[in-house]
C-alpha cells in the first residue's frame, strides 16, 4: 500500500477525489472501501456521477476526529 498522506495534504486535495485516493487516505484497500459503500456503511460522503467520488471535506473530517 501507498504511503499515506498527511492530513495536511488532503486538505489541499481536489473538493472530491476517487475511491482509490480515498481508502488511502483511510489506510485501507480500495476493495475494502468500495464493499463499506455498497453496504452504505462508509465513513466517508461518497457521490456517484457513474463513477464513484468521495468528498474531500468528509474525508478531512474524519480524518480530524481520528
Amino acid at each position: 500500500m501507498k504511503d499515506l498522506p498527511t492530513l495536511d495534504e488532503v486538505r489541499t486535495w481536489p473538493a472530491t477525489v476517487d475511491v482509490t485516493r480515498a481508502a488511502t487516505a483511510l489506510g485501507i484497500s480500495r476493495a475494502q472501501l468500495y464493499g463499506l459503500i455498497k453496504r452504505n456503511e462508509a465513513p466517508v460522503r461518497v457521490l456517484d456521477f457513474g463513477s464513484k467520488r468521495v468528498v474531500t471535506a468528509s474525508l478531512v473530517r474524519l480524518l480530524e476526529a481520528a
